[in-house]
């Protein structure tokens, strides 16, 4: 859907709207993805196992899960800017809590309350860009977006390392607090009102309030969409192993198999965050150029999913000529995954792109929340060695799961390409 008011310009977007929410985002995934270099620290603090490191780390995805349908109807009816602001003061509160826990149960509960105020960054970037953008252009910029979501990755590994020679780690979360509510109120200072989005023609849309039946019904009006459940389908699952492993498990198997010290693993993590953001970049611009040649989007997706799941086969086997590329080409690859979102943008209707991009971040971080939760369970069955490291077969075993799991959507998706070669529409279908 069209927007009711003039386009911005193209400096007026990437002030106003771009770089406000690119700030949210890479806060975001500073924060998701930080506790991969903090692993150390915490675990040495608190003496924890890898399943309460794994539950510990995913129960941000958990939040960040539950708070999805419930910020995508405010962001239909309140628009991103005035949605931001109490969310990320929430997360503040949360890195304050967190920088002050002394007992796992405390930062459990400070780093949930983190993810639910974190809740919204991605989607409402999407939502305003979607809101200004013009669709043709939404996988090159949504790659810039995800960019700045790598940068803050990126800057989860060494620079935080650096700065761990001034702070602890707990002084570093009271810098973080401090961030996100500078954030918030750059986003409701800066950001121009969303203009009114007139309704989509086909199906009745659910009432505008976070009550439970406008959020199941906002759900399944979005799931009637033929495009929303074929991008679920073949991507959903890699993509919350993508989320799960990059952000925890790849620096423990650089440490527990590859046997790297706590340097190099940081260095690694951080050549991984710089594949990501080329990555993201990478695959928009792709993405864009062989749509122009007829290629569908889905086809790129389903070429991705395909590269990632070889790369995971890689910690299967045991490859060992190069454990670093491995650990690289897993970020690097994994990127694709975030096309669904462009995808869904490109073929639902306007007014439904909050409720479409909170219920695949619904899907995505329910599952994240899973995969590094239970990765950390199946590691956990063997023992370590005395100096903790747990061996190579923990690990094998626990890819070898991941991959299982992905398997059946390709599987799905390459069998219904033979069937039905003609493109798929993106009217809703009856349930």
């Amino acid at each position: 859907m069209s927007c009711t008011a003039p386009p911005l310009s193209g400096p007026s977007l990437l002030a106003l709207v771009f770089l406000p929410f690119a700030l949210g985002h890479f806060l975001s995934g500073l924060i998701r993805t930080v506790n991969a270099t903090l692993a150390p620290q915490l675990v040495a603090a608190l003496a924890l196992t890898p399943g309460q490191l794994g539950l510990l780390t995913s129960s941000f995805f958990l939040a960040f899960a539950l708070a999805q349908l419930p910020v995508g109807v405010a962001l239909d009816r309140w628009g991103p800017a005035r949605v931001q602001l109490p969310m990320l003061l929430l997360a503040a509160v949360g890195a304050l809590a967190f920088a002050g826990g002394q007992t796992f149960a405390q930062l459990l509960v400070a780093r949930a309350l983190i993810g639910l105020g974190l809740g919204g960054c991605f989607m409402s970037a999407l939502k305003a860009l979607s809101t200004w953008i013009a669709p043709a252009r939404l996988p090159s910029v949504q790659g810039y977006l995800i960019a700045a979501g790598g940068l803050g990755a990126a800057a989860a590994t060494l620079p935080v390392r650096l700065a761990l020679h001034y702070t602890d780690w707990r002084g570093l979360f009271l810098w973080l607090a401090a961030a996100l509510a500078l954030a918030g109120v750059l986003m409701r200072w800066l950001a121009p009102a969303q203009p009114p989005l007139a309704a989509p023609s086909l199906p009745t849309l659910p009432p505008a309030g976070v009550h439970k039946r406008g959020m199941l019904e906002a759900m399944q009006l979005v799931y009637r969409y033929p495009a929303f459940r074929e991008v679920v389908g073949l991507v959903l699952i890699p993509h919350t192993v993508f989320f799960g492993i990059q952000g925890l498990w790849i620096g423990r198997w650089l440490s527990d198999v590859a046997r790297y010290r706590e340097e190099a693993v940081v260095y690694l993590l951080y050549l991984g965050m710089a594949a990501l953001i080329f990555g993201a970049i990478a695959v928009g611009m792709l993405t864009e150029w062989l749509a122009r040649r007829g290629v569908r989007p889905l086809s790129v997706a389903a070429a991705g999913v395909a590269l990632f799941m070889l790369v995971q086969t890689g910690f299967v086997c045991d490859w060992r000529p190069s454990y670093a590329l491995l650990s690289v080409l897993f970020t690097l690859i994994g990127t694709v995954t975030g096309i669904e979102y462009a995808i869904v943008a490109q073929s639902l209707p306007g007014a439904l792109t909050g409720r479409a991009a909170t219920c695949l971040n619904l899907l995505i971080f329910a599952g994240a929340f899973a995969v590094q939760a239970g990765f950390g369970l199946i590691v956990g069955c063997w023992r370590p060695d005395l100096s903790g490291h747990y061996p190579a077969a923990a690990y094998q075993a626990a890819f070898g799961a991941l991959i299982l799991l992905q398997l059946p959507g390709l599987i799905w998706f390459v069998r219904r390409r033979r069937r039905n070669p003609v493109e798929w529409v993106s009217h809703p279908t009856s349930l």
